[in-house]
């Protein structure tokens, strides 16, 4: 069983920046694939970004690359999002996701995760 605690959401102003932090429980993080994902009230969840397990590379979104950084600290079992840049349609709650398979498949595809964070929040105003 592996846990996950998003952090760091909030209110912001578009242009302005957050970082959100996600928690996991487990002995083996590093050999996790970590993704995260965003749903906005009345769309389907989508695919924000991701970073490997054993070399840490990083896969994004069209719509975030350029303005979102995602990282590790697999010291800390802690995977981040760094956003600037943000805009009013960045408005979503944004999840972290866990994919126990050593073999990455479709980073992008959120049925193959097997572990969810409960959420947290993140509005941007225009």
């Amino acid at each position: 069983q592996v846990q996950l605690v998003e952090s760091g959401g909030g209110l912001v102003q578009a242009g302005g920046s957050l970082r959100l932090s996600c928690a996991a429980s487990g002995r083996t993080f590093s050999s996790y694939t970590m993704g995260w994902f965003r749903q906005a009230p009345g769309k389907k969840r989508e695919f924000v970004a991701g970073i490997s397990n054993t070399f840490g590379r990083t896969y994004y979104a069209d719509v975030v690359k350029g303005r979102f950084t995602i990282s590790r600290d697999n010291a800390k079992n802690t995977v981040y999002l760094q956003m600037n840049s943000l805009k009013p349609e960045d408005t979503a709650v944004y999840y972290c996701a866990a994919d126990l398979n050593p073999t990455i498949v479709d980073i992008t595809r959120a049925s193959l995760y097997d572990y969810w964070g409960q959420g947290t929040q993140v509005t941007v105003s225009s």
